[in-house]
């Protein structure tokens, strides 16, 4: 199967589904909660079903009730059980991290956790030496390799543990068994280069919803946690996912379209609301309806290049890169190198993909330049089976001039780890994308 497609607007109203980041966290806290969990407005991707089947694995009850689109979850009290086989976390890097963390809460027998062919080739080896500091029995089954398959068994203990901070999911991951060690411990967590601070910030952010507080320095190169701390079960509410919002955000500034898209928390920790504001700097004519939480957006504008730290927003980096390749001028992206360890290194396959239409893209170990303002024409790329790049490389089609030809991508299956509805989404406001043979 391939993804097609070429020059169209999009116009109309739009609610982009909940975000990926946040049904991981809650997922996994309720696991570990004392007492139900009710999550509305889950997003039943395949992350988000890897976490639900995490949640199993470790012993929990949970339920997806369609009608009402929550999940329910019994939760397990900081005590989760021995599983009876090898946890699959398919393709999902948040909830491996958070799995491992789980892990090393569990006292009468080892967890084995690992996932698809991408997660096997991602290093853990961050999170697995801190962990194995604090007590934890934590490491990999492949020696010399710092990747997946891992094997943990707790307890841990209190301690301090230094990282290097590229990954916000492997701090992420230690946030929680910290909170749960006995009442007088402690867990300092030292960041020597801390990156995408705000998906941690999320993470604390999600963990003060279950009664939890973490301290944080402003520089965020420190987190304190104090143990004796309880997980309480909540109603908590999914919020849209920006970093999906990003996708018609951006479809919509670079065509000749008028979009509404609700249901967006401007309050939110996600970082990925940012490329809201880098569009505005770009040039795009975007209304923020704060109060009614809306984004307006007024297409055909002329786009011209910017700068952007990409330290907080990584995963943005694919449809901020289109976006740069139909501006006039350069838009140089720095702070780049976290995104090479992400499904795909995404920096040089994004160089690959848009060079593939006719773009000018320069990159380095840590930045990306796109010489924006060539004439792009339609090519057949591959998505790498990254979903981001997949999304990403369907909205440039929709750019292209009448005469350009059309995008083609394979497996655009992929695109169902964030947004499985992304097609139909984008359907329903006349993207001329088209999934077929």
């Amino acid at each position: 199967m391939y993804a097609y497609a070429k020059k169209g607007n999009v116009n109309g109203t739009c609610a982009v589904p909940g975000s990926k980041s946040a049904t991981i966290r809650a997922t996994i806290l309720g696991t570990l909660a004392d007492g139900t969990t009710v999550i509305h407005n889950p997003l039943p991707s395949k992350d988000g079903i890897a976490a639900f089947r995490v949640a199993q694995a470790l012993g929990a009850k949970i339920e997806a009730h369609d009608e009402d689109n929550t999940w329910v979850v019994e939760g397990l009290n900081g005590k989760p059980h021995v599983p009876d086989c090898v946890i699959d976390t398919m393709n999902s890097g948040t909830t491996t991290s958070f799995t491992i963390g789980a892990a090393s809460l569990v006292t009468d027998g080892y967890v084995v956790i690992t996932g698809d062919e991408q997660i096997c080739r991602r290093p853990w080896g961050d999170e697995v030496r801190a962990l194995a500091g604090l007590g934890a029995e934590a490491f990999m089954t492949r020696p010399g390799n710092e990747c997946p398959p891992v094997v943990i068994r707790g307890p841990i203990h209190g301690g301090e543990c230094t990282m290097l901070g590229h990954n916000s999911q492997h701090i992420s991951g230690l946030l929680v068994p910290a909170a749960l060690l006995p009442e007088g411990e402690s867990v300092d967590i030292y960041l020597t280069d801390p990156k995408e601070a705000m998906y941690v910030q999320l993470t604390v952010q999600w963990l003060e919803r279950f009664g939890v507080k973490v301290e944080s320095s402003a520089d965020f190169k420190h987190y304190h946690v104090e143990g004796g701390q309880k997980l309480t079960a909540c109603d908590c509410l999914v919020a849209s996912d920006w970093s999906g919002v990003a996708f018609p955000l951006v479809a919509a500034a670079i065509t000749d379209s008028e979009l509404t898209i609700t249901d967006v928390d401007f309050n939110d920790a996600q970082g990925d609301k940012m490329v809201a504001d880098i569009l505005i700097r770009m040039g795009a004519d975007i209304e923020k309806d704060i109060e009614g939480h809306k984004l307006i957006v007024h297409g055909g504008k002329k786009l011209h290049g910017v700068e952007v730290d990409m330290d907080l927003i990584p995963d943005s980096l694919p449809i901020l890169t289109v976006a740069a390749a139909f501006a006039e001028g350069d838009s140089h992206f720095t702070n780049l190198a976290h995104v090479r360890i992400k499904e795909t290194d995404r920096v040089a396959v994004m160089q690959e993909v848009l060079c593939a239409c006719g773009a000018d893209v320069d990159i380095t170990s840590d930045s990306l330049t796109v010489h924006g303002g060539k004439k792009l024409h339609g090519a057949a790329v591959s998505s790498h089976d990254d979903h981001r790049v997949c999304m990403a490389m369907c909205v440039c089609g929709l750019a292209l001039d009448e005469d350009a030809g059309e995008m083609k991508i394979d497996n655009p299956d992929c695109a169902a780890v964030s947004f499985p509805s992304f097609y139909k989404l984008m359907e329903s406001i006349g993207a001329n994308i088209k999934v077929a043979e």
